[in-house]
Order: structure tokens, then sequence, then C-alpha cells
């Protein structure tokens, strides 16, 4: 127990992932925070959106390769081809789209993703390219002026599905909590909370009574179901909220979830009984983060 709320003997389970973080530039904040809003839509969870995707953090003019403001974007996805076609995709019809925009690759490995190598034909035989500092950018004629994107993204290993549950007796408690966790895990580097807002309520498990669904809703947390199906909810909680972390790195999952879960705690939270994480048993995620371990 800390502060009267039960940290459960449990863990999340997360798997491997496939990641690339892009910065988005533009005249003013507002449209940077415009291409970075329209990149990431649709981008909660790969079971249907093929990727997910979320803001990182702000960027001053002083921290990008333009000297404008920017907004660092992080991308995941479970395959390497998946996550080349979200990023062409999303980059050429929401980034490219939004007026006064630029685009640069945020980290470098060995893996390289197409960026303005394909985008350029948009230019239709207009294009020019420019050779700075070893990198090739692309600059494509369009309305307002010119896009200038850079030739390559870069992909790496990372990991998605890190969560912890937060349960309670009603809504107004769990989402005040949620959200003050959000919030300060939003502060981090290297994560993202893909979810609207940062917190999911149709947490789900593998498999469904439905042969054409992967996934169905999480009856075992569904206050709706206590009684109807072997619940693990307790007498009185009548409200579940998930936030889910993806990372770059294992300790940056940790961390994140480390500093959600102490900020719930500490803030001592009216009606928050209980902490607990999503997992299948271990079976399917390499990646295992036991929540006590974490809070130690």
């Amino acid at each position: 127990m800390h502060n009267n709320i039960k940290i459960d003997n449990t863990f999340a389970e997360a798997f491997p992932m496939k990641a690339s973080r892009l910065i988005i530039t533009a005249h003013n904040i507002k449209w940077a925070r415009e291409a970075a809003k329209a990149f990431c839509g649709f981008a909660t969870s790969v079971i249907a959106c093929g990727c997910e995707a979320g803001v990182e953090h702000e960027l001053r003019p002083d921290d990008t390769p333009d000297k404008r403001p920017g907004v660092s974007v992080l991308i995941f996805s479970m395959s390497s081809t998946e996550l080349q076609k979200q990023i062409l995709n999303r980059t050429g019809q929401c980034i490219m789209t939004t007026p006064t925009t630029s685009v640069f690759s945020g980290n470098y490995s060995d893996d390289k993703i197409n960026l303005g190598h394909s985008l350029r034909y948009f230019g239709d035989g207009f294009q020019i390219s420019k050779v700075l500092g070893g990198k090739r950018y692309w600059r494509i004629p369009v309305m307002d002026g010119e896009f200038l994107c850079e030739e390559f993204a870069y992909k790496s290993k990372a990991i998605g599905g890190g969560n912890f549950l937060i349960l309670g007796d009603k809504i107004d408690h769990v989402l005040k909590a949620a959200e003050s966790a959000v919030f300060e895990m939003n502060k981090l580097k290297n994560i993202i909370l893909p979810f609207p807002g940062g917190i999911v309520r149709s947490g789900s498990k593998v498999g469904s009574k439905y042969k054409s669904l992967i996934a169905s809703t999480n009856s075992e947390y569904c206050p709706a179901l206590k009684g109807i199906v072997k619940s693990k909810l307790s007498k009185g909680v009548n409200c579940v909220l998930e936030i889910v972390i993806d990372g770059l790195e294992f300790d940056d999952i940790s961390n994140a979830m480390k500093i959600g879960i102490k900020t719930i705690i500490k803030r001592k939270f009216p009606g928050i009984t209980q902490i607990s994480a999503g997992n299948y048993g271990g079976k399917l995620g390499p990646h295992l983060f036991y929540l006590k371990e974490i809070l130690k």
C-alpha cells in the first residue's frame, strides 16, 4: 500500500517495435503544431491504425535545423515496411499540405526510410536538392513557396505497450488522477502516450468470441460486467482508465511509468484505490515492467 493505494504485484507486458523521430518546423509554432496534430491523427493503436504516433515535445528555434519553431514527433510500428509506409503517407498528406512547414529527421541510424527521396516526385520535375553537412535536402515547389524535406528519415528499435491501470470509485476521481499523471509524463523525452489526451478507456484483450476480431474489450476490468464475468475489480471500483506508453528504450518507459504512478500516489487523489497493469501472462511480449520494481 502507498498512501492507501494498493499497488498490484503484477507487470505490464510490452512488445518490440520500430520507431522514428521527425522534426516539423514552420513559420510559427501554431503551424508546426497543426502539422504535428494532423500527422499524429488516427495513430492510437497498431491494432487498426497501422502505427502509434504522438508529439514528443515542442522545440525552440535554437533547437531546430532551420532555426524556426518546431515540434518533435515519434512514430512507432510493428514492422519496418509499415513504418515507412505510414511516415511517407503522413508526411505527404499532413505535413507537406500544412502552410510553411519543413520536415527533418530527428534521429539517425544505419536504417534509412525514404522521405524526401520519395516525396520529391510531387514536384513534377521542378524539385531540386542541395547537400548540406553531408545530408541531402529536397526543395519541392508548392503554392506558398517551397517545401523543404530531408531525403531520409531513420528507424531504430523501440518498445510499445508499457502501461498501467488506475482503478477508483468514479470517473471524476479516476480521470483527474489520470490527467495529472499524463501532465507529468508529457514532460519526458523519448516517449509518447499515443491515445487521445494520453488516456484510454477501452482497454483490450487478445482475441474475441467473434472470429473476425483480433482484440476485444478487456472484460475483467469492465465495471458493468462485474457479476457476469470473472472480474478483477473489487467492490467499490466503478471506473478504470489506462495510460499506454511507447518509448525508444526500456528505461524510458520504466521511468515514465514511475513518474506517472508516483504522481498519483503523492497527490492523494480521492477515490483512487488501486494501480494495476495489463499483460498477457508474459507469453506474448518480451519486455516486462514490474510495478513494484519500478516504484523501488
